[in-house]
């Protein structure tokens, strides 16, 4: 217990450091958007952090497994949102809580909020660092999982990039790919590279408690900050978009609908 609950201090007291020095770099650079940058990263960093505080115990495939996913899941997201975010203005959400509030307001409405959600979804992860005895047919399931997450994420985000760049008419939406079965391939992927990560520990009942994790998750990317903050300022831009809605699934992929 005395190890989980060093654990569990040292990766929250990371990821305080890891928000406080986002917030600087935003607050130097006045671009608190990149916070959106290290949303994916950070996650590696608290996988790192647990590996560390926890060495000597668990099971070393798992835990180097496991790393190793996060890793690879928060390093492409990253890279993925620098690229895009390069060379564009301030995002408008910190513009307008910067008017409303000042710098504090964008700590206690963003960082705060984005560094208590980072540690409550990768508890699996810290879980991983300390189980012992893994099931190798679940944990494969969770591995399974997870890589088909990675794959809808990164096709679907490089499927819109390309659109995006060949796109002459600023009305026309994205209906090819992954995108003719769901609207959200990306947020859909990512939920999935959850649930994987869960499975990989769902096989004991301390790895099962963490299943708060891929449901906040998912809960953030269908209802709160992913999906429905993009449905929203879809309707509100796209003429056609109303249409997309009424044929291609929200979520989870399903063969397109025939509309009269």
């Amino acid at each position: 217990m005395t190890t989980v609950l060093f654990c569990l201090a040292g990766t929250a007291a990371a990821v305080v450091v890891l928000m406080a020095a986002t917030f600087l770099a935003g607050r130097s650079t006045g671009r608190y958007s990149v916070i959106d940058v290290v949303w994916g990263p950070g996650f590696a960093v608290v996988a790192w952090v647990a590996m560390l505080l926890a060495s000597g115990h668990g099971t070393t495939w798992l835990r180097w497994t496991v790393a190793a996913m996060v890793t690879v899941w928060g390093l492409r997201l990253g890279v993925h949102i620098g690229r895009r975010n390069r060379g564009r203005a301030e995002d408008p959400r910190y513009v307008r809580m910067l008017s409303d509030a000042g710098a504090m307001g964008v700590v206690r409405r963003v960082h705060l909020p984005q560094g208590v959600v980072m540690w409550v979804v990768s508890l699996p992860v810290q879980a991983a660092m300390l189980l012992t005895d893994p099931v190798v047919v679940v944990v494969a399931i969770g591995v399974a999982v997870w890589a088909i997450g990675l794959i809808f994420e990164s096709v679907g985000d490089r499927q819109l990039a390309a659109f995006q760049a060949q796109r002459t008419d600023p009305d026309r939406i994205l209906r090819s790919g992954l995108w003719r079965y769901t609207r959200h391939p990306n947020y859909f992927g990512d939920a999935c590279a959850w649930w994987g990560l869960f499975l990989t520990v769902a096989w004991a009942w301390p790895g099962l408690l963490t299943v708060v994790s891929p449901l906040l998750m998912t809960y953030l990317l269908v209802a709160k900050t992913g999906k429905a903050l993009t449905e929203q300022r879809m309707h509100e831009s796209r003429p056609g978009y109303a249409e997309y809605v009424r044929s291609t699934s929200g979520f989870v992929p399903l063969p397109p609908k025939r509309l009269a």
